[in-house]
This record gives structure tokens, C-alpha cells and sequence, in this order.
């Protein structure tokens, strides 16, 4: 059964790519092109997805967000330098 109609992928096809390592619709989009044109496929991969056990999972941004709240060091993004005013 095709989960992509845009790009005729199969279930199978987005199992062996989880199989593979795909672990996110967007590594899958990156494999097949599934969920890169109307989308609405999307949903339906990741149910096919599910919680892969061989796949790292992300932290919430939530839980981030309480760690910086209760004064853990959280990591900071690099800021870009400002040009020289001449």
C-alpha cells in the first residue's frame, strides 16, 4: 500500500528504511522523497515510525527549558561577531 502518493512510496519501502536507520519522516523525506511535496503523508510515516528502540530519543525543549530555570548549565549558542564600525 503506497503511504506516498507523490512519489509512489510503499509501507515496505519506509520499513526498510527504518530498518536502515531512519528514524525521523524527515530522514525517510531524505532517503525517498516521502512527505517533501503535499505533506500529507507525514503522519503517516511517523506512526510507521513509531518509537524506534534503535533510535536516540531527543530531549523535550521543555525539560531544557526547566534545567535552565533551576540554574543548570545549559548549553548557549555561539553569537556572530558584529563587523568593525569604521
Amino acid at each position: 500500500m503506497y503511504v506516498c502518493s507523490c512519489f509512489r512510496v510503499t509501507e515496505q519501502q519506509v520499513r526498510e528504511h527504518a530498518a536502515a536507520g531512519a528514524c525521523t519522516p524527515r530522514q525517510i523525506a531524505s532517503e525517498s522523497k516521502a512527505g517533501t511535496d503535499c505533506g500529507s503523508c507525514v503522519r503517516r510515516i511517523q506512526g510507521l515510525l513509531g518509537r524506534g528502540a534503535g533510535c536516540p530519543r531527543r530531549e523535550p525543549v521543555a525539560a531544557h527549558r526547566s534545567a535552565a530555570a533551576a540554574g543548570s548549565a545549559v548549553p548557549a549558542l555561539p553569537l556572530t561577531q558584529q563587523p568593525a564600525a569604521a
